[in-house]
């Protein structure tokens, strides 16, 4: 077993969007997915974010399920759509309940990590053109400052974003996410306020936490792969890795990191607006020293330049991320096979990939800050409640726990990792799947709700147990 810093911390997370239900309670209005969701064959199931599974009324009950297992800290998001319902006027009411979340945390010893944004845009700002309209960076910057008016007294980190790969470029270029368009300019418009968004909010949350004579901790969560080449010796596929790497990766780190989009990502988008959306002080605004990096890894990405056969990957549903290139001559697509296990999300099981990429971060970034993986776990099919009430699921314990060996490497090869947040907490409405696909480490019965810890929860509640029994001892002898 590797030995993790003292202070490591160990977590799980969720999105407001998946869990909380009472999509129109407490004065929420609808978010993007709401809407999307009632859209004809857009969800698999029919399935809605309606109900999610009721942590807005079991909020408490969730909590101390965290106690039970240990958890340092949760990575939660709040409701844009609950805070600010239909992008108008603060909602107290909204407020409120992530006030009482955060006292509950709290009282527990969990730490509160709060991300701002997990995809649910109030559905009246995309009716007002949404990540595609400049004036949305700038109303995300006035929701942060209403979020942390009410908890930066008790919230010490802030993350702006959760992967805005998928809130931008699925979910307006590939139409497989909210709000479901299918427009390569209206993606990289979306990009780019985002970017806009998240150092506009940086600078905001500074700003108030500096006045107030508090410390934070400031970031943002991307989701980053590996690009591997389906034939390493083929120019094609060499070629096809490149751009998946531009496009899925350095687009989002380099205008955060170095202040300035790649210029081969640049050249490839060419046709598409990129460059004309980018105005004088924009990048200089994007790049603000940010605290901590969350990283969410869950699988590489095997690519080929190769037309991939219409029947290579049979009955296979939207992803969380495009098969294919999203911008016609730019292509690539993702390949359905290298050998290796699969999950119930098709997706490769390779832990050695988190292992690359966070030792990879770190030698291409010199100014990179620490690392958080904030998101890595699995779905898998057959979890079932046992009559002596137990969820036996032994190959997300196996992924977990491989994963959690692969990021104590990287941090003994010099990755600066400092914390593991499992995904999810709780089996949830897993976005354009519906409630189909299990991440959770605990089960949720979608009928009455009752949770139940898996095989999966109690073993990373062991390993935590274990670690920081192994750290403690470590101090003493050093």
């Amino acid at each position: 077993m590797n030995t993790f810093p003292k202070d490591f911390i160990w977590g799980s997370a969720t999105a407001a969007a998946q869990i909380e239900g009472a999509a129109h309670e407490g004065g929420k209005e609808d978010s993007i997915w709401d809407a999307y969701a009632r859209l004809p064959q857009a969800v698999a199931g029919g399935d809605s974010p309606e109900r999610g599974v009721d942590h807005y009324h079991r909020m408490p009950e969730d909590v101390a399920l965290m106690k039970r297992l240990g958890l340092d800290s949760y990575r939660f998001s709040t409701s844009w759509a609950r805070v600010v319902p239909g992008g108008r006027s603060v909602n107290q009411e909204g407020l409120d309940f992530y006030s009482r979340l955060v006292d509950e945390l709290l009282g527990a010893g969990v730490l509160p990590w709060l991300t701002l944004y997990h995809w649910d845009l109030p559905q009246a700002l995309q009716e007002r053109g949404g990540w595609t309209n400049r004036d949305t960076a700038y109303r995300f910057a006035d929701y942060a400052e209403a979020v942390y008016g009410a908890l930066g007294d008790r919230v010490s980190h802030w993350t702006t974003f959760n992967e805005p790969l998928c809130s931008s470029l699925i979910g307006y270029v590939g139409g497989e996410h909210a709000p479901g368009l299918t427009d390569p300019a209206a993606g990289l418009a979306a990009v780019h306020h985002q970017h806009l968004a998240h150092g506009l909010a940086v600078q905001r949350l500074r700003g108030l936490a500096d006045a107030a004579g508090r410390d934070i901790q400031a970031g943002i969560t991307l989701n980053l792969t590996n690009a591997v080449p389906n034939d390493p010796t083929d120019p094609v596929d060499l070629e096809a890795a490149r751009r998946i790497d531009a496009l899925w990766n350095r687009m989002f780190l380099e205008p955060m990191l170095l202040g300035a989009y790649p210029a081969d990502l640049l050249e490839d988008v060419r046709d598409y607006g990129l460059a004309a959306r980018i105005q004088d002080g924009d990048l200089e605004v994007i790049a603000q020293p940010i605290d901590f990096l969350g990283v969410n890894h869950y699988h590489d990405d095997n690519v080929s330049g190769h037309p991939l056969p219409a029947d290579a990957v049979p009955g296979l549903r939207p992803t969380p991320k495009p098969g294919r290139s999203p911008f016609p001559g730019s292509e690539f697509v993702t390949m359905p096979t290298r050998g290796l296990p699969r999950t119930a999300m098709d997706w490769e099981v390779h832990p050695q990939g988190l292992h690359t990429l966070l030792v990879r971060l770190g030698a291409e970034y010199p100014n990179l800050p620490p690392l958080y993986v904030t998101e890595n776990g699995a779905a898998y099919d057959g979890d079932v409640v046992t009559a002596e009430g137990a969820v036996h699921d032994p190959e997300r314990t196996a992924y977990i726990l491989a994963h959690i060996e692969a990021v104590g490497r990287a941090i003994e090869d010099g990755a600066d990792v400092r914390g593991y947040f499992v995904w999810s907490l709780l089996d949830n409405f897993e976005w354009a799947w519906g409630y189909e696909k299990r991440f959770g480490i605990v089960h949720v019965d979608y009928d009455t709700m009752v949770r139940t810890p898996k095989d999966s929860a109690l073993a990373f509640a062991k390993h935590i147990e274990d670690t920081k029994l192994a750290a403690s001892a470590a101090a003493i002898v050093g």
